[in-house]
């Protein structure tokens, strides 16, 4: 039978890895070797260690005979790691690093879109382990994509310097608001009820669910207080924005001009709402670049309100939708806190520079 190597700790060895255990920053492994020392240290044997951190008696063994090999330095420190590549700074695990980023970036396996850490370790005859703490340390995820597209709107710079103007240095007596409406928002309500959250388990909620139909919200975001108006209604053609329009006109104090920024979706540009528009001497409208949610701030407090409200969110009818709705702006708007915009136009312009340049060295190819 095989005897657990003996721990017998000095007063400073056992301060240092109490000192480990207690730290925030000390890494998940050494807390975890400590809590192992410690513990044998109190003559705890690997089965009932094992058991008390929920880990295996083989990981116990291992690092409680490696401290007593080599003490602290032993556990402070990983052994190197992979299929004979050396140590972790050897030129050939330098070299096989070098090939798992180029590989990840430059090519595709031939069964899929993009590489797995097993799929990549297979090919190029290394650990799966290995290639996951290559990707980590460098901050490659190829499992993830994001949506993007560079604006061709060809009067993209004149509108971008207007816009962020207007965020950096807005008009004195003026109100500058952020404009959009958030359609078909649905409201579900789901065919089960979820399971609470627990120690040890999320919250659930069933995959299915029954539609009780649509509403729109249209927002504005004042960017100086971060307050929002709101109103839902059942479509979103120009009637009903030119009807929030007008809410929007009577809420603000009169004197002052009212700068309102918007994507060009047709119903903003309709004649009846420029007629309108243009008689009411006090209103501007700046319209977005083509392509550029991301230059509208209101569509942050969109995606706090999906985040916060809708996507969990449990509605029996429309009108407990648009009582929901109605409710998050209420409450949001008695303690509102401003969408501070912090890039300046030459920032965004030497990015989407290099956007563009991107792109065209890609198409040319």
């Amino acid at each position: 039978m095989r005897v657990a190597a003996a721990i017998d700790l000095v007063s400073k060895e056992r301060r240092r890895l109490q000192q480990y255990v207690a730290s925030r920053t000390t890494p998940v492994r050494l807390v975890e070797r400590s809590k192992i020392v410690l513990l044998a240290d109190e003559g705890c044997d690997n089965q009932s260690i094992a058991r008390e951190l929920g880990i295996t008696e083989n990981k116990v063994g291992r690092w409680r005979n490696r401290y007593a090999e080599g003490g602290l330095k032993a556990i402070e420190k990983d052994r190197p790691r992979g299929r004979n590549h050396g140590g972790k700074n050897s030129e050939a695990q330098i070299k096989l690093r070098q090939k798992v980023i180029r590989m990840t970036t430059q090519n595709k396996p031939k069964e899929a879109t993009h590489w797995s850490t097993r799929s990549l370790a297979k090919a190029l005859n290394t650990t799966h382990s290995f290639v996951q703490r290559v990707w980590k340390s460098v901050g490659l995820r190829p499992h993830l994509i994001r949506t993007f597209k560079v604006s061709n709107d060809p009067r993209f710079e004149e509108k971008l310097h207007d816009v962020v103007g207007l965020y950096l240095e807005p008009p004195n007596n003026a109100v500058v608001f952020s404009v959009d409406e958030k359609s078909s928002i649905q409201a579900l309500d789901r065919t089960q009820p979820g399971l609470p959250l627990k120690k040890g388990r999320c919250g659930t909620m069933t995959h299915d669910y029954k539609r009780h139909g649509t509403s729109t919200l249209f927002a504005a975001l004042d960017i100086a207080t971060g307050q929002v108006i709101g109103e839902s209604f059942k479509r979103h053609r120009h009637q009903e924005f030119l009807k929030f329009l007008k809410k929007v006109e009577r809420a603000t104090p009169k004197g002052l001009e009212i700068h309102i920024i918007l994507d060009n979706y047709a119903t903003h540009k309709h004649p009846k709402v420029l007629e309108w528009i243009e008689k009411k001497k006090r209103i501007f409208l700046h319209f977005i670049p083509t392509s550029s949610s991301w230059l509208n701030l209101v569509e942050r407090f969109f995606g706090v309100l999906t985040d916060k409200q809708l996507r969990r969110g449990i509605f029996t009818s429309v009108q407990e939708l648009e009582a929901c709705l109605k409710a998050f702006i209420e409450h949001h708007n008695d303690d509102p806190t401003p969408f501070v915009w912090t890039k300046t136009t030459e920032e965004i312009l030497e990015k989407v520079g290099r956007a563009r340049k991107r792109l065209n060295n890609l198409q040319s190819k």
